[in-house]
C-alpha cells in the first residue's frame, strides 16, 4: 500500500499510541524522519508526497525495534533538544525534557555576559551546547568521564557550530580537577542519580539501552553530589553558582550537601510535573 508521509505517520502513531507509547506522535515523526533521512522541516514540506516502499520497509523494521523497547533517539541516530538538534547513541543517555529546565535556568542567569561554563557530567553535551547556543559571549568546557561520550558531544559541537567556544574535556567528577584551562562563573551538572534498588525499575527501555555509568549514582543515588561540591569548588570563581539536576526527592538532601560544602542555596526550580528538578548555589 503506497502511503503518503502524513499518512505513514498518522500509522505510526496509532501503532506506538497502541502499545502505550506516552509520546507517540512526536517519536512517529522521528520515525520516519529516520527512515526517509528527512529534517523535520524537510518532513513537513514533503507531507502530501508519496513515500518508496523502500522507505515504508524502513520505517516498519525501526516500529519493531521501537516496540522492543529500543530508545527512539537510538533508532535515528538523533534527538532534539532545548530547540538544536543533537547526535544521540547509546554511549548518552537521550536527553530528556526534564533537563531542559537546568539550561534554561543556566541561560536565564548568564544572559548578556561573557561568562565560562563548565558542563560536568555533560553526556551529549546537550546543556553547555544550549547555554553556548543561546549566550553568544560565553564560553564553554563538555566534560565527562566517558570518551565515547566526549566524542558524541564533539561531534554535537561542530553539528550546532560552536568549536569555536565550545571544547571537550575527560573529567571524572568523583576526583579533584586538573588541567582545566580557566575558573568557570558557572558549572551545570546532570550527575548520574538513579539509586542501585531503583535500576530495576526503570522503564525497560531507559534500563536495558541507555548507559549504566550514566545513570546509577550509587546505592542512594546522591554519590556525585558531595564529591562535585567539594573537589570541583576549586573550579569556580567568587560569586560563581552551582547547578544540579536531581532525582525525584533528592532535593532536600542535595540541599543539604550543597549547603554543608560552603554553599548558599539561592533556589530549587520544580518541571512541568511539580517535582523539584534543579538545586542552584553559589560559592563566595
Amino acid at each position: 500500500m503506497v502511503r503518503t508521509y502524513s499518512a505513514l505517520c498518522i500509522d505510526v502513531r496509532n501503532t506506538l499510541s497502541a502499545a502505550g507509547v506516552s509520546s507517540a506522535a512526536l517519536e512517529a515523526r522521528e520515525i520516519v524522519c529516520g527512515a526517509a533521512d528527512k529534517t523535520r522541516d524537510e518532513f513537513y514540506r514533503d507531507m502530501g508526497l508519496y513515500a518508496s516502499k523502500e522507505i515504508e520497509e524502513r520505517v516498519e523494521w525501526l516500529v519493531y525495534r521501537r516496540l522492543k523497547g529500543e530508545p527512539v533517539a537510538y533508532l535515528t541516530g538523533r534527538w532534539e533538544f532545548y530547540g538544536i538538534d543533537l547526535e544521540i547513541n547509546s554511549s548518552v543517555l537521550v536527553p530528556r525534557i526534564d533537563t531542559e529546565l537546568l539550561a534554561q535556568e543556566a541561560i536565564r542567569l548568564i544572559e548578556g555576559r561573557s561568562a565560562r561554563v563548565l558542563d560536568l557530567c555533560c553526556g551529549s553535551g546537550c546543556v553547555g551546547i544550549a547555554i553556548a547556543a543561546n549566550v553568544p559571549d560565553c564560553k564553554v568546557i563538555l566534560a565527562d568521564v566517558s570518551s565515547d561520550a566526549l566524542e558524541v558531544a564533539g561531534r554535537n559541537v561542530a553539528l550546532n557550530g560552536l568549536t569555536e567556544r565550545v571544547k571537550t574535556l575527560r573529567a571524572d567528577a568523583h576526583r579533584p580537577p586538573v588541567n582545566l584551562p580557566w575558573a568557570f562563573d558557572m558549572i551545570v551538572c546532570n550527575p548520574p542519580y538513579v539509586a542501585a534498588w531503583e535500576m530495576e525499575l526503570l522503564d525497560a527501555s531507559v534500563r536495558n539501552y541507555e548507559p549504566r555509568i550514566a545513570l546509577l549514582g550509587g546505592e542512594t543515588g546522591l554519590e556525585f553530589y558531595p564529591d562535585i561540591c567539594t573537589y570541583w569548588k576549586r573550579a569556580l570563581k567568587r560569586g560563581a553558582c552551582l547547578l544540579f539536576e536531581c532525582g525525584v526527592g533528592q532535593a532536600p538532601a542535595v540541599c543539604d550537601i550543597m549547603t554543608k560544602c560552603g554553599y548558599e542555596v539561592e533556589r530549587v526550580l520544580k518541571d512541568t510535573a511539580g517535582i523539584d528538578r534543579v538545586v542552584v548555589g553559589t560559592i563566595d
